[in-house]
C-alpha cells in the first residue's frame, strides 16, 4: 500500500489530503525523520516536535506567496520535505546534499538562509514593510521558540511590531515553559470565540461604532478593551504579548492538527500583529528522544533501536571540548574565584560538569551572548574570574559587548571559543572561521590557539593567571594522539612561539589546529628533499616578533597554515609583520579557508577540500613560485 508520504512533492499535494488523513501523515513524516537523522546525524528532537505545527502551517497558508520565517532554523525539516525535497532528504547535511537548515539558494520556499536564534520576527516586519510599500497580500508567518525567545533580538522584534501594528503572525512554539493549567477546556474554549470570524467582525463593527460617539466613545472602547483583556488574562498567559500591542492567542495543543489548523484559519483575517502560542513536546514521537530531548538536539547517528550513537566503540582520543571541561574543574578546585558562564550551550561545551561539581559557580542565561558577555564584564570587575565557553559562530553575536564592556574595561575575561574552524554538518550559519579576524582588532585582547590537548591545559592554567581579556579558540575534534613537543615545551610565556623542526628551505608557521598537519607536511617535504621549520605561533595576538624575525631572515620563505578565513587572519598578522619590520625580498604564502560561506559537509572532507590536511599543504608549497 502507498504511504501518504510518497505522494507530497509539494504544499498543493498536502492540500488534498482531508483533515483525518494528517495524523497519519504525521506519523509517517516522524518515523522518516527518526530514519534519517539516525544515519545522517541531526537535529532530531527539535524536529519531531514541530510535525504538526508544520503541516498545519503549509495546510493553511501558500507559501511560497505566503511567506513562513523559520527562526534558527534547524527545526525545519519537515518543511523540507512538504516543499519538493523529498526525494533529496536522505542527503540531508551531507556534502553535496541539502542543508539542515532553511538555505534560500537551496529552495524559493527557505525565506532565508539561517541558524541563529531570535532573527525571525525582525526579519518578517521587515517583510511585511516590504509587502505593504508594494501594496500586496501576502501573509507573514515567523515560527520562533520559546529559548530564542529569551534573546533580546526576539524582544527588539516584538517591540516595534507591536508598535507599527502590522498585519503579522508570530507562532511561539513552547517546548519547555510549565503552563499545563491553563492549556484546558476553558482556555480552548475562550480562545475558540476570539478566533471565531463572527466574534471578530462584530468586535471590528463595535469598535467603530464607539468611536463615532462623542467625547465618551474612546473611553468606553478603552474600558472594552480592558474587559475582554481582563477576561483573558484570568485564563490565558498572554498579557506580556498583549501590552506590547499583539493580540494574543493560546495556549493551544501543538500537536492537535485539528485545532491549529482551526486557529490559523481563523486569525488569518485578522488585522494587526498577532501572536499564536503552541505548546509542543520536544522529541515527541520517540522514546529516547523524548526522555533525552537534550542528547538528541543535536545527535550523531544512532541506533533506532536503543538510542545509543553509532560506532561509538571507535571514540577513543578526547575532545577538545572534554579537555576543557575537565581541567576547569581541576582549576576550580583550587581557586573559587573561578566561575563558569555559558549561552544555552552547557552540553555542548562541556560546562555540564562543571554545572554539577560547582552549581553556585555556574551562570547558564540562555541564548543571549550578548548579555553573556555584559555578565562576565560585572563577575570580573567584582572580583572574579569568569570563563565564557560559547562557540565561535555564536560568539559573532556578542561582538560590540566584548569590545566596550570587556577589552575597553581591560577586565580579566577568558573566552574559550569552541567549535572554531570547520564545524560540519551545521553549514554556513555555524562555521566557527571568522573569529581570528573579527577579534585580532580589539585592543586589549590576547588571543591563543593550542595544537593539542596537553597545550590546551597549559593555556586555560595560564589564561586564569593572565590579567586581563584573553582567549583560546579550538577545534571541533578529538585532540591530536601523537605528541610534538620535540624542540618545544609545555610553558606558556606571553606572545611565545616554539620551533618544533628546524629547517633551511622555508619556515612554517601554523597555528592551533594546523600544527600537526604542518608538521607532517614538513616530513613528507623532507623525503623530496625540502627541509622546512615549523613554528607553532601558540599566540594569534601577540606574535613572536623576535623568533618570527628570526626565522623569516633565515630562509626567506614564509607558509602561515590557520583554519580560519585569509582575509584579516593569522596570515594577515604575520604580513602586517614582516612590511612593518621593513623585511625585504620574503615570500609569503598563506593557506587558509576562503573568505566565503562554507557549505556543510564534514570536517574531514572540507578541509580536504581546501588544502587544510598534511598532502594539501604539501601541494601547495611544492606549487609556490618560488619553489
Amino acid at each position: 500500500m502507498m504511504r501518504l508520504i510518497d505522494k507530497i512533492n509539494s504544499p498543493a499535494d498536502l492540500k488534498s489530503l482531508s483533515l483525518e488523513e494528517l495524523p497519519i501523515l504525521a506519523q509517517e513524516l516522524r518515523d522518516e525523520i527518526i530514519q534519517t537523522v539516525s544515519v545522517t546525524g541531526g537535529h532530531l528532537a527539535s524536529n519531531l516536535g514541530v510535525v504538526e505545527l508544520t503541516l498545519s502551517l503549509h495546510y493553511v497558508f501558500n507559501a511560497p506567496d505566503d511567506i513562513i520565517v523559520w527562526d534558527t532554523g534547524h527545526q525545519s525539516y519537515i518543511h523540507k520535505f512538504l516543499t519538493g525535497r523529498r526525494e533529496q532528504f536522505k542527503t540531508l547535511r551531507q556534502f553535496g546534499g541539502i542543508s539542515g537548515f532553511p538555505n534560500k539558494e537551496e529552495s524559493p520556499y527557505d525565506a532565508f538562509t539561517v541558524g541563529h536564534a531570535a532573527t525571525s520576527i525582525s526579519t518578517a516586519l521587515g517583510l511585511a514593510y516590504a509587502r505593504d510599500l508594494k501594496g500586496t497580500k501576502e501573509k507573514i508567518v515567523a515560527v520562533i521558540g520559546d529559548a530564542s525567545l529569551g534573546n533580546g533580538m526576539a524582544f527588539e522584534g516584538l517591540n516595534h511590531a507591536g508598535h507599527a501594528n502590522k498585519d503579522l503572525i508570530v507562532l511561539l512554539n513552547d517546548n519547555e515553559l510549565s503552563i499545563s493549567p491553563s492549556v484546558g477546556a476553558l482556555s480552548k474554549y475562550l480562545n475558540r470565540i476570539i478566533t471565531a470570524p463572527l466574534y471578530n467582525k462584530a468586535r471590528r463593527e463595535i469598535e467603530t461604532f464607539l468611536k463615532r460617539i462623542p467625547r465618551v466613545g474612546s473611553k468606553a472602547l478603552i474600558a472594552a478593551k480592558r474587559l475582554e483583556e481582563g477576561l483573558k488574562n484570568l485564563i490565558v498567559p498572554g498579557m506580556l504579548f498583549e501590552e506590547m500591542g499583539f493580540r494574543y492567542f493560546g495556549p493551544i495543543d501543538g500537536h492537535n492538527i485539528n485545532q491549529i489548523i482551526s486557529t490559523l484559519k481563523n486569525i488569518s483575517d485578522i488585522d494587526g500583529p498577532i501572536l499564536v502560542h503552541l505548546v509542543t513536546k520536544k522529541g515527541k514521537g520517540y522514546e529516547f528522544s523524548e526522555k533525552f530531548p537534550m542528547r538528541f538536539h543535536s545527535a550523531a547517528p544512532f541506533h533506532i533501536e536503543t538510542g545509543e550513537i553509532r560506532d561509538k566503540t571507535d571514540i577513543v582520543a578526547q575532545s577538545y571540548t572534554e579537555v576543557f571541561s575537565d581541567e576547569l574543574i581541576n582549576l576550580a578546585r583550587d581557586d573559587d574565584k573561578i566561575v563558569a558562564i555559558t549561552a544555552a550551550m552547557t552540553e555542548g561545551t562541556g560546562l555540564d560538569k562543571f554545572m554539577k561539581d560547582f552549581p553556585a559557580r555556574f551562570f547558564d542565561v540562555g541564548i543571549a551572548e550578548s548579555h553573556a558577555v555584559g555578565l562576565c564584564a560585572g563577575l570580573a570587575q567584582g572580583g572574579f574570574k569568569p570563563v565564557v565557553a560559547i562557540y565561535s559562530t555564536f560568539l559573532q553575536r556578542a561582538y560590540d559587548q566584548i569590545i566596550q564592556e570587556v577589552c575597553l574595561q581591560n577586565l580579566h575575561v577568558v573566552f574559550c571559543i569552541d567549535r572554531a574552524g570547520i564545524v560540519g554538518g551545521d553549514g554556513a550559519t555555524h562555521q566557527g572561521i571568522m573569529d581570528m579576524a573579527f577579534l585580532r582588532t580589539i585592543p586589549n585582547l590576547v588571543m591563543m590557539a593550542p595544537k593539542d590537548g596537553m597545550e590546551l591545559k597549559a593555556m586555560l592554567r595560564f589564561a586564569l593567571h593572565f590579567n586581563g581579556p584573553i582567549s583560546i579558540r579550538y577545534p571541533r575534534s578529538n585532540v591530536p594522539e601523537r605528541d610534538a613537543t620535540q624542540g618545544g615545551d609545555r610553558k606558556i610565556e606571553i606572545g611565545k612561539s616554539e620551533v618544533l623542526r628546524v629547517g633551511r628551505d622555508l619556515t612554517i608557521i601554523a597555528i592551533g589546529s594546523m600544527v600537526y598537519p604542518s608538521l607532517e607536511a614538513a616530513e613528507i617535504l623532507s623525503e623530496d628533499g625540502i627541509e622546512a621549520a615549523v613554528i607553532n605561533a601558540r599566540f594569534i595576538k601577540p606574535i613572536d616578533k623576535e623568533l618570527l624575525k628570526d626565522w623569516t631572515k633565515r630562509t626567506n620563505r614564509v607558509v602561515t597554515v590557520e583554519e580560519g578565513i585569509e582575509e584579516g587572519g593569522f596570515g594577515s598578522s604575520i604580513l602586517e609583520f614582516i612590511e612593518s619590520q621593513g623585511l625585504k625580498g620574503i615570500e609569503v604564502l598563506r593557506l587558509a579557508l576562503p573568505c566565503k560561506f562554507i557549505e556543510h559537509g564534514s570536517r574531514e572532507v572540507l578541509l580536504k577540500k581546501f588544502d587544510l590536511i598534511s598532502s594539501g599543504i604539501v601541494h601547495r608549497i611544492k606549487g609556490a613560485k618560488w619553489l
